[in-house]
């Protein structure tokens, strides 16, 4: 079943590149930039990856991302991830990338994103794999500090094609960055948010009527609030589902106990996606695996899912 999950042709709509950081590639890194690390070897590191929630997988997200210095490195970055995707017959993908992350450490915005939008364009012409950047905000920072982001990135405005709101969610509920997104809108941008993982349905609500979204983030929360779902169902939103992550943040305790083949067979344009692959244990194919071992998905269930990946391309 492993091979003919991989062999489907697959969009994947939720994928941090700096969740891609493979543990090998962050030790060449530090190794290249001459930077001390708190783990001895690659074991340590991997070791390390027992998260209770999503705050303690942020902190060592975080940490690790501090390896990231130049464009050569970026780029090195997001080659390793298309290349993983070409493996997987994943065809066309639309990463985040999170330039706070990067510029409160001092890295220019312009350095991160040119690594990562050249390996883009080299993966199409190279690997043929088509490609829609989005910008992230980081919504435990403030509205202030994205409209600074926002304002740095409109030199490069045809980089990308959308800006997205993800890292804590709990006390950051979407409103906090309404006008931010206004404004990205304003500018020919789509709108995408994480809302509804740790979470409540209301972040999913705000989300849509205040940030204007046209797909929801993770979102699996929704189905708590059934005037929601029917929502979401009639307006065929877009759930970008990632779950190996889910059950490694513990949204779910056991990957048995996952919602989304219940939301899919309710009429949810459910998708599934990897998030930050090199933490959570898998890239889409594992996940896809991860529901075929776990929730007994079938053939036909996985190619809907793999049509709802392509069907809710942004571009």
């Amino acid at each position: 079943m492993y091979d003919w999950l991989n062999a489907l042709p697959k969009a994947e709509l939720h994928l941090h590149l700096e969740g891609s950081l493979e543990p090998e590639l962050l030790f060449a890194l530090a190794e290249r930039n001459k930077i001390a690390l708190p783990w001895n070897d690659v074991e340590a590191l991997r070791s390390a990856y027992a998260f209770n929630n999503l705050q303690e997988f942020l902190d060592l997200y975080y940490a690790g991302a501090d390896v990231l210095r130049t464009e050569q490195d970026f780029y090195d970055l997001t080659w390793a991830y298309l290349l993983k995707c070409k493996a997987q017959n994943v065809i066309h993908t639309e990463p985040f990338f999170d330039p706070q992350t990067h510029t409160d450490r001092g890295i220019p915005f312009e350095v991160v994103l040119r690594g990562i939008k050249q390996a883009l364009v080299d993966g199409e012409k190279q690997l043929g794999i088509s490609h829609g950047l989005i910008l992230s905000f980081l919504r435990h920072l403030s509205e202030e500090e994205a409209f600074k982001t926002f304002e740095q990135a409109m030199p490069f405005r045809d980089a990308f094609i959308a800006v997205g709101l993800d890292s804590s969610e709990m006390g950051h509920p979407p409103r906090k960055f309404q006008r931010v997104f206004d404004k990205a809108r304003s500018e020919g941008l789509l709108t995408v948010a994480h809302a509804g993982e740790e979470g409540p349905p209301e972040y999913i609500w705000e989300a849509l009527d205040l940030l204007k979204i046209k797909r929801i983030d993770h979102g699996v929360r929704a189905i708590e609030d059934e005037r929601l779902m029917q929502r979401i169902i009639d307006e065929q939103i877009p759930l970008t589902v990632c779950p190996l992550s889910n059950t490694k943040l513990c949204v779910f305790d056991d990957m048995r106990q996952h919602n989304i083949l219940q939301m899919l067979e309710r009429g949810v344009k459910v998708t599934v996606n990897s998030d930050d692959p090199a933490y959570f244990g898998g890239y889409v194919t594992e996940n896809f695996a991860a529901l075929h071992e776990s929730l007994g998905m079938t053939k036909e269930q996985a190619q809907r899912l793999a049509q709802n990946s392509l069907d809710a391309r942004l571009v």
